[in-house]
């Protein structure tokens, strides 16, 4: 049980005064609050520009060099000497390797006694048929004896081609003792020993790369090639100089563009039926040595004339599950959303292609503070040139 107890004031004009002061402000506290509006928030835009854009598109390439080769000995022997280090640039040329030469010499000193031999013998033949047609036109001798002798001058003419193409063979097989560089080139790693015996058609002996240039392979869909074809003319005929041709650069495994630029070396003739593509390959100089055979590149076309398209800053463009999408400021200065299609990315910048037309303004910064149908305060900023 809970007793309440009342306490009285004394009234005193003062105390009177003290809560009349008291209840006045209590009834002036519970009074309506006039609402003050927030600001609008400020946000900055930038303004979709037309800029002219020379079209490209990129494609997977690969390096293959315009000159390689596995080296095989030609003839057997023992190795007599490695001339080559591995990995060294080599020159056209230059010895490599040298097999003994000794048993090849030989052979060709026995093939040059045997045309020496052969040039005898034909050249008694020829003596014992003139006798033989004088004395056939004395008629001392029969026509079948003349017609031996005849016979025996062409026997010797044969055996005497026949000793010189044996002494052709073995000049050959001498020179091939000499294993020659037969291009400029960079050297593998050389997988023979000195003093093994090697032949033909055994293991390589070192592999012979030509570094500079070298052809960039790639292959482009029936899409792509007749945009290329529209751009560079269809009539390879008409291309005559390379001005018409569109740029080729790469785009090296470390993420970064190749300074040097190529050139379109051959378009294949046919689409290949398995993959529904084309084959082109584009030459470089390769100064540097920086595209290997072999190695996996990024390759690109780059039309030699401009067109007009529509960029905006890629800090505008967000995503959701419709697909990109931009925050526009329109006149009366709410915000709207719309819907856009992209292209290419040009540094900072990316293409629109549709959703967006030139001097509309884009939010980049303060998106995460405004939605689509509010009203905000733009500042308008500048494209950030490129360095």
């Amino acid at each position: 049980m809970i007793s309440l107890r009342v306490v009285s004031w004394p009234q005193t004009p003062m105390r009177g005064l003290a809560c009349a002061l008291l209840l006045a402000s209590c009834v002036l506290g519970a009074g309506p609050i006039q609402a003050q509006e927030a600001p609008a928030p400020k946000v900055s835009v930038m303004a979709a520009q037309e800029t002219a854009i020379r079209n490209s598109e990129t494609f997977i390439g690969r390096g293959e060099a315009i000159d390689k080769v596995d080296l095989v000995a030609r003839v057997s022997g023992y190795l007599e000497e490695v001339l080559v280090k591995d990995g060294a640039e080599v020159s056209e040329g230059d010895l490599l390797f040298r097999i003994e030469s000794s048993t090849y010499e030989a052979t060709l000193e026995t093939a040059r006694a045997e045309v020496a031999r052969a040039e005898a013998n034909l050249e008694l033949a020829g003596l014992d048929l003139d006798r033989k047609e004088e004395l056939f036109e004395r008629g001392a001798v029969p026509e079948a004896e003349r017609d031996t002798s005849r016979a025996n001058e062409l026997v010797a003419e044969a055996a005497l081609r026949a000793a010189r193409a044996s002494v052709q063979q073995a000049e050959l097989n001498l020179s091939y003792t000499e294993i020659k560089a037969p291009f400029s080139g960079r050297a593998g790693r050389v997988n023979v020993s000195l003093g093994e015996v090697i032949a033909p058609g055994g293991k390589s002996l070192i592999n012979l790369v030509r570094e500079a240039p070298i052809y960039v392979t790639f292959s482009l869909n029936e899409k792509s090639y007749i945009d290329v074809l529209q751009t560079i003319g269809a009539d390879t005929d008409d291309k005559g100089d390379d001005a018409a041709l569109p740029d080729v650069f790469v785009i090296l495994p470390n993420n970064t563009e190749l300074a040097e630029k190529g050139q379109v070396a051959f378009v294949d003739n046919r689409i290949d039926p398995a993959t529904g593509s084309v084959a082109i390959r584009a030459q470089f100089d390769n100064d540097h040595r920086l595209i290997l055979d072999g190695s996996f590149l990024t390759v690109g076309l780059k039309a030699q004339d401009t067109q007009n398209h529509i960029t905006i800053s890629q800090a505008a463009i967000q995503r959701d599950q419709q697909g990109p999408f931009v925050l526009v400021v329109e006149d009366n200065n709410l915000v709207t959303q719309r819907y856009i299609v992209t292209g290419d990315v040009m540094g900072t910048e990316i293409i629109v292609l549709e959703g967006l037309a030139q001097g509309q303004k884009v939010v980049v910064e303060g998106l995460q503070r405004i939605r689509p149908g509010v009203e905000v305060s733009p500042v308008l900023v500048e494209k950030r040139e490129e360095n």
